[in-house]
């Protein structure tokens, strides 16, 4: 099993565990952890949703031979991916996350979205979009700056710059870091705090925190995702997924 699923004391929690793949996701995987988003909002029991990887690994991102088999998803439906964000967004309980070691990708862009962020003092946050030839997903050309201005946006989104936890603090993505060993158990505390919360009130502020950039966020998404699909089938993407096959570095020299 690569994604681990429980509910306890309040707490639905959504493991990511495919340590022998770095945590790489793959679309049954993306899957999973839709289902596992909508189970939790709709049950009573649940106060908060606790998202977590292994121990020196978030998640590496998309597994590149799954994701190439079926980008854009099958027979008309969106992607698994898609549908993953799409049950975050919706998500109206509270969103923490554990982060230790590598977010890179998605496991980055995810992060937007979520309520609460705990990052390991080991954790590192990577974009490497472009690099791959593609482009920002999940309205993260929106956030990003919004979050860390022009510049320090073109570093992360545009050269694919990583950057550390108290990087991910500093400009508003996390809440704090922690020792790795801590992460899990104090974001999992945090959760199990809204048991003690009225959850009508604790969903309504999350609405009306999310509400003014809510029609923005879905229609940069929207624009991303035409253009990642689109950058899906460009030279230069299939040149970077070559080489990633291939074990070598891109040549972007005849583009």
């Amino acid at each position: 099993m690569t994604i681990k699923t429980a509910t306890f004391n309040g707490v639905a929690t959504i493991e990511i565990a495919r340590p022998e793949k770095k945590n790489a996701l793959t679309q049954a995987m993306y899957s999973a952890m839709a289902e596992a988003l909508i189970a939790a909002n709709s049950d009573a029991l649940v106060r908060a949703v606790l998202i977590t990887g292994q121990p020196g690994c978030f998640t590496s991102g998309n597994d590149i031979e799954d994701f190439m088999q079926a980008p854009l998803g099958q027979d008309g439906e969106p992607p698994p991916v898609a549908r993953f964000m799409h049950a975050l967004l919706q998500c109206e309980k509270p969103v923490v996350v554990a982060v230790t070691g590598a977010a890179v990708g998605i496991g980055t862009t995810m992060l937007l979205h979520c309520d609460l962020v705990y990052v390991s003092d080991e954790a590192r946050l990577a974009m490497p979009f472009v690099s791959l030839g593609l482009v920002p997903e999940f309205a993260s050309s929106l956030l990003i700056p919004a979050l860390l201005g022009p510049v320090k946006a073109t570093e992360k989104l545009m050269l694919g710059e990583p950057f550390s936890g108290s990087d991910a603090v500093e400009c508003g993505i996390a809440n704090a870091v922690l020792p790795a060993g801590e992460v899990v158990n104090h974001a999992r505390r945090m959760a199990e705090r809204f048991n003690a919360l009225p959850p009508s009130a604790v969903r309504e502020t999350k609405r009306l925190m999310r509400a003014p950039q809510r029609a923005q966020v879905l229609e940069v998404m929207q624009a991303e995702g035409q253009l990642f699909s689109q950058r899906l089938r460009s030279p230069e993407a299939m040149e970077a997924f070559q080489a990633f096959f291939q074990k070598r570095k891109p040549d972007f020299s005849k583009f």
